[in-house]
This record gives structure tokens, sequence and C-alpha cells, in this order.
């Protein structure tokens, strides 16, 4: 083999790498950017089940929020979505009851949905007070979701009005795993 050609083909390989790489580069932006988020918890509403600091993967493209699905919202502060004023702050919850299911929470903080208690044994704490200000039963408005924190104790969530139902398009997506801390990896 000739100097020449092996320059040939050492340039060959190195835009053959190149090439791969820019793609795989692209392709991750756009897996990134349209389909999946990483997003960080704040406060401790979901404690044990994540907790401060950590680092969860969100799904989102093409997401219907189902009961039991851990959820990131971006909502504004009237909780309206019409109204564009106001700080958009991110939070995370699990999705308790969506559009027209009737949700009920006993003085013992049992939730029950329907008519039939939630198995829900990934609560912290049953909650037998809590600032409530929303009247139960309560009917989930069209377009929405009821959604509750795992530590019920220490939750602000949609048994406040300052809350209330989720409209759905605050939704981000559902939360899938939590990737950090990495020994702490989990699905959700």
């Amino acid at each position: 083999m000739t100097t020449e050609s092996k320059k040939n083909n050492f340039a060959g390989e190195l835009l053959e790498w190149v090439d791969s790489i820019v793609v795989s580069a692209i392709v991750v932006v756009l897996l990134f950017t349209f389909v999946f988020k990483i997003v960080g918890i704040k406060g401790e509403s979901m404690t044990n089940t994540l907790m401060e600091g950590d680092k969860v993967m969100v799904y989102s493209y093409n997401y219907t929020p189902e009961v039991g699905d851990i959820v990131v919202i971006s909502r504004n502060a009237s909780n309206i979505f019409e109204d564009e004023s106001g700080e958009h702050e991110r939070i995370i919850k699990r999705v308790i009851a969506t559009e027209g299911q009737t949700v009920n929470i006993s003085d013992s903080g049992l939730v029950s949905v329907d008519g039939v208690e939630i198995a829900d044994n990934y609560v912290r704490e049953y909650a037998k007070t809590f600032k409530k200000d929303v009247q139960f039963p309560h009917v989930v408005k069209d377009g929405c979701v009821f959604v509750l924190g795992d530590n019920r104790g220490n939750s602000l969530d949609s048994r406040s009005s300052g809350i209330g139902d989720v409209d759905i398009r605050y939704i981000l997506g559902k939360a899938i795993c939590r990737i950090s801390p990495f020994s702490e990896f989990k699905l959700l």
C-alpha cells in the first residue's frame, strides 16, 4: 500500500467517524428537545419516592396523563392556561384522577376515586390535617387532572386552590426514571 493510498484510507475513516459523531449529536439533541427532558426535584412533596436534588428523566412526546403517573408540571401562578403573566414553575406530583372523575379525601386522609379507595402504598404518611380549600367530594374539570404529592403531610397540591385541578396543557410529561444520584437509579 502506498503512502498516498494510506492517507486516502485514513481520511476516509476520519470522515466516517466525524459523520457518525455529527449524526449522533443531532439525534441526541432532537431526542432531548422533543421526546425526553431532564428535570431536577425541588422540595419534599414526593418524599420517599423522590428526594430533593434527585434528577428524573421525563417522557414528553405525545403523552396523555394517566392515573398513577408521576408528572412534571409547568404552570403559572393563576393556573389558567391563557394567562401568560407570572412565573412558570415546575412541580412534580402524582396523578390521582383525570377529567370527570370524583375525588374524595376522608378526615383520616384516605383518598377514593369514583367511590373506590386507591391503593397508594407509595404514600409516606397520610395527612390527617392539611390545608385544603377545595371541597370534597370534588369532580375533576374537563381537560384537567387532580394531583397529590406522595408526602401528603408536606405537599401543596390539588387539595389547595393555589394548585387545584391542573390543566393538562401544563404537563411537560411523565417521569419515567430517577437518573441521579446514579446509585439510586430506578424506574418510576
